[in-house]
C-alpha cells in the first residue's frame, strides 16, 4: 500500500509526513524550546554545574504545594519587572509552570525572551516532576510521590529515550 493509498484511508496519512530532512528540522528546532523533565532533573543531580538555572513561574500558593529543588520563583506577572534583578542574561532559564494542560511556562518563557533571556520551557512542568517520582519541596519540607508507572520506569534509572 502506497502512502496516497493509506491517506484515503486513515487520519494519520491525510496528511503525508514531511520529508526527513524537513522533519529532522522541526525536531531539531524542537529541542532548542524543550527540555524534558528527566534531562533537567539528570543535569542538576550531576556533579557541579548544570549551566541553566531553573525558574518557576506560578503563584505563590503553588509554589508552597511543591517546587523543584533550587528553583527560582519568578511568578510570569513579575517577570518585567524582576527578571533581570534575579536572573543572569549569560546563564539559560528553563522555565516551568503546572504541567501538560498549563501554557504558563510559554507565557514565562516568552515574557523572558522579550527580555534578552536564552530560555527553554520545561515539558510536563511541576505535574510531571511530581509523577516521575523526582524530589520535591513544600513549605513544610521535602516531598516525593512514587513514579507513576505511566510516566517514567518502575525498575530503571531512565527510560532509553
Amino acid at each position: 500500500m502506497t502512502i496516497a493509498t493509506a491517506s484515503a484511508a486513515n487520519a494519520v496519512l491525510r496528511v503525508a509526513p514531511a520529508a526527513p530532512a524537513e522533519a529532522a528540522a522541526y525536531f531539531r528546532a524542537s529541542l532548542v524550546f524543550h527540555a524534558d523533565v528527566s534531562d533537567v532533573a539528570a543535569a542538576l543531580a550531576a556533579d557541579g554545574d548544570p549551566g541553566f538555572v531553573v525558574l518557576d513561574s506560578r503563584s505563590t500558593a503553588s509554589w508552597d504545594q511543591g517546587h523543584v529543588p533550587g528553583a527560582v520563583h519568578l511568578p510570569t506577572a513579575l517577570i518585567p519587572e524582576q527578571a533581570e534583578r534575579l536572573l543572569d542574561k549569560s546563564v539559560p532559564v528553563v522555565a516551568y509552570c503546572w504541567g501538560p494542560g498549563c501554557n504558563g511556562a510559554t507565557r514565562a518563557a516568552l515574557a523572558l525572551a522579550e527580555l534578552g533571556f536564552q530560555v527553554k520551557e520545561m515539558l510536563g512542568g511541576f505535574e510531571y516532576w511530581a509523577r516521575e517520582g523526582l524530589a520535591y519541596e513544600t513549605w513544610e519540607g521535602e516531598g516525593r510521590r512514587t513514579a507513576d508507572p505511566l510516566t517514567a520506569p518502575v525498575d530503571a534509572e531512565d527510560c532509553g529515550c
